[in-house]
């Protein structure tokens, strides 16, 4: 087994960024990738017009690529937010006024997979509070995702980088998917395994593959330190997705790492040109 025997996505969210946004999908095909992934694009809004997502959209099928996964509206991304769904008032608001844009943005790319940041906790306010109204949006969202076919994730990050988010454990972000499950019947809410994130918590890799593995709709990869390419740091990340494929696992793997200081085409070398499109 190996990296060529994965399946990855490039996030086009943190790789290409030295290109504006429509030229990324393009950029992408041309380094050999067949796939790629989104965070919310339009950060200070949750409903673009419809002439910006329709250039989106042209952008990726232009590009030839597939969009393999979304995110919802998450406030400032990058930037100091991590999420709006469990912040009362306008950014709560902002995320349920996204929610069917997002979905019928990702149905029409035939795009799978939607991403929801919890949010950080905000001061002043009852964590139970913010809790209860991260289940409403939470349940919300499965629901439009079960309406494209889709399923819901729930990530974990990193305390380190993250130090407001309360869902800094595979076990908590778990625990936030088994309650939306319930709540909904749905059953298509799904652990993000983001391995840099978990890593970052001091996390045992292979204990967290094994037992949740079988939960798990997306996994996303950088190295760690530092959140470059494979190579750049110290995880055994080829060993770690063996795993993960031992274990069940055959998603696609989200390449969301920085490139460093050189252009994202050169961040590309630690994996043949055959392996990058997707089979």
């Amino acid at each position: 087994m190996g990296f060529a025997d994965q399946r990855f996505n490039v996030n086009l969210s943190i790789l290409f960024t030295e290109l504006p946004l429509l030229e990324r999908p393009a950029a992408a095909a041309a380094a050999g990738f067949s796939a790629v992934e989104l965070w919310w694009p339009w950060i200070d809004s949750p409903t673009p017009a419809r002439s910006e997502l329709d250039a989106l959209k042209k952008a990726v099928e232009d590009a030839g690529v597939r969009l393999t996964g979304l995110n919802f509206y998450a406030g400032r991304l990058p930037g100091p937010d991590r999420g709006a769904l469990s912040l009362p008032g306008a950014e709560s608001e902002r995320f349920r006024a996204n929610i069917d844009v997002a979905a019928d943005l990702a149905a029409s790319l035939g795009c799978t997979a939607l991403n929801a940041l919890y949010g950080n906790r905000a001061e002043g306010v009852d964590p139970a509070e913010q809790d209860a109204l991260a289940l409403e949006n939470l349940a919300l969202a499965a629901r439009a995702a079960d309406r494209i076919g889709a399923v819901l994730l729930v990530e974990a990050l990193n305390r380190p980088e993250s130090p407001l988010y309360p869902l800094v454990s595979a076990p908590a972000a778990v625990d936030v998917v088994d309650r939306v499950n319930e709540a909904t019947g749905l059953g298509n809410a799904k652990f993000l395994m983001d391995l840099y994130h978990l890593s970052m918590n001091g996390e045992d890799l292979p204990s967290v593959i094994e037992r949740y593995a079988a939960r798990t709709g997306h996994v996303q990869i950088a190295d760690n330190p530092g959140r470059g390419a494979p190579g750049t740091g110290s995880l055994p990340l080829e060993e770690l997705l063996d795993r993960l494929r031992k274990a069940g696992y055959d998603g696609w793997v989200g390449l969301e790492y920085k490139p460093g200081d050189r252009p994202s085409t050169e961040a590309f070398d630690w994996l043949p040109a055959a392996a990058r499109a997707a089979r």
